[in-house]
């Protein structure tokens, strides 16, 4: 997935391509100018770390395009990865002086980062950044719980599913259009990195891809770009209602 050159970002929020979903999705023209003075761009390689946890967090930011992963260590050193940050999802927390979970890249990243203690009074004065992300913090809330049904009730056939089509209905989103129909996209993980995420093993995921690619569901062109015929159907896989889903 080819990323953009930092010096071809526009310093313009208003051409940004995630300006409709970010933080600053509802700031008005005075309010993006602000933004603007103490914003600043930084990019990451697929591997290379964002932030470990624990450490002060002097920044906070949105992932203009890649995805990264968040992942806990625990005491023994086994690591899970908790989550996911697409394209218009916000790093760190105002008020949080440390990370709580390593931040990597799991392609290469481009993230819009503010220094954070301009941006912590900024939101003091400027309630629709504080309003979008409490409405960005909540959505999250929900996507974890929805994500705790999936780990603990849903079949490896539809954790797949599922994990397919989020990514389908934001790729969508970031694209101003609906997840409906014939739904195009790049899967921008790995097989071992979906295995991770899901809690399945490496053999379970390319079986289960293989699996929804002979029954119809998804077409595989390489090993990152996926074609689904009937988006309806890839859901009614996941197990969830047509216009359902979550991280959307």
């Amino acid at each position: 997935m080819p990323q953009p050159d930092l010096q071809t970002l526009s310093p313009d929020c208003e051409s940004c391509p995630i300006r409709h979903r970010a933080v600053c999705a509802r700031c008005e023209t005075d309010e993006l100018v602000r933004l603007e003075q103490i914003k600043y761009y930084r990019s990451y390689q697929a591997g290379q770390t964002v932030i470990w946890s624990g450490d002060r967090m002097d920044f906070v930011g949105s992932v203009v395009t890649g995805i990264a992963t968040l992942t806990q260590t625990m005491e023994d050193g086994r690591r899970q990865m908790v989550g996911l940050l697409l394209p218009s999802d916000f790093v760190g927390r105002p008020g949080r002086q440390s990370a709580a979970y390593d931040v990597t890249a799991a392609t290469d990243l481009v993230m819009c980062c503010f220094r954070k203690k301009p941006f912590e009074e900024l939101m003091i004065q400027t309630p629709h950044i504080a309003q979008r992300l409490l409405e960005m913090t909540l959505d999250e809330l929900d996507a974890a719980r929805e994500w705790m049904l999936l780990l603990g009730r849903k079949t490896a056939r539809e954790k797949i599913a599922s994990l397919l089509s989020i990514i389908a209905r934001r790729d969508a989103s970031l694209k101003l259009r609906s997840a409906t129909g014939h739904v195009t996209f790049d899967l921008p993980l790995t097989r071992e990195e979906m295995a991770d995420y899901l809690g399945l093993t490496l053999e379970t995921v390319s079986r289960q891809m293989s699996a929804l690619k002979r029954d119809g569901v998804i077409g595989l062109e390489g090993k990152r770009h996926i074609m689904v015929p009937d988006f309806d159907k890839l859901v009614e896989e996941a197990g969830d209602d047509s216009d359902g889903g979550f991280l959307v």
